[in-house]
């Protein structure tokens, strides 16, 4: 079985990490340079960086941020914001990222993600989906979570698997920054239904919860989060001996 992993979150805007609840009240953090040397170093798998306002802002994703923090870190990056054509896939690639995260621009125009996953190879290509419960539906939103599309995840998240995608972000809109667990039910029932990785997003507040995110959805491949880590509520190494003491496979 391969290993689940722990991947920490940097949503940036106007260079700087922040964090709000349900995608509202965005409060100041860190700088991403000295996060993302920290979590380099605390056994994170992965790193996420999202420069999330640029889709909403119309915007290409701030390159300065992105080559600070991709220089001093040695764990896979993942990058997103303002991903609209495969020239951005490029310049994210050029200047640090290992995967592109792509979201608004993928609901644009869906042929983006075969086109890049045929250019860059599907590993590079990370579909994410911002979720939120609209009259008993799995609906997708974009725009940092501002605009409802109508779409229906279900059927987006299978459509983006079948044009390319290598792996898909699902970020529950509403259980972010709540600390209340993993949207589970979203999580089974739109991950549920893929074969490529699935990476749970929203709703971390103690490491009971990444347990109970691997052993009720296993679906789930990785553990996304942000605030827990960053306020250091939850410490990455403590979490991964407490998931292997309690079964679940992790890098240690």
């Amino acid at each position: 079985m391969l290993a689940k992993r722990i991947i920490p979150c940097l949503d940036v805007r106007d260079g700087r990490v922040v964090k709000g609840t349900n995608f509202q009240g965005i409060r100041d953090v860190d700088s991403p340079l000295a996060l993302a040397a920290f979590y380099n170093d605390s056994g994170a798998d992965e790193l996420v960086f999202y420069d999330i306002t640029a889709s909403a802002e119309g915007r290409r994703l701030f390159i300065g941020a992105l080559r600070e923090v991709a220089s001093n870190v040695f764990i896979p990056l993942t990058v997103g914001g303002g991903i609209n054509t495969l020239d951005d896939f490029d310049m994210a690639l050029k200047n640090g990222a290992d995967k592109v995260s792509v979201n608004s621009g993928a609901v644009k125009d869906p042929s983006l993600i075969g086109k890049a996953a045929k250019k860059y190879g599907d590993q590079c290509v990370v579909l994410s989906m911002d979720v939120k419960r609209v009259d008993g539906r799995f609906t997708v939103f974009v725009s940092g979570g501002r605009v409802n599309t109508g779409i229906d995840a279900v059927e987006w998240a299978k459509r983006g698997q079948e044009e390319g995608a290598g792996e898909l972000v699902l970020n529950s809109i509403d259980t972010d920054g709540v600390k209340g667990g993993f949207d589970i039910e979203m999580l089974s029932a739109v991950g549920g239904k893929l074969s490529i990785p699935v990476i749970a997003s929203g709703g971390a507040g103690k490491e009971e919860d990444f347990a109970n995110l691997f052993e009720k959805a296993p679906c789930a491949d990785a553990g996304l989060a942000a605030s827990v880590f960053h306020f250091r509520q939850v410490d990455i190494k403590h979490l991964k001996q407490t998931l292997a003491a309690r079964g679940v496979p992790v890098r240690l």
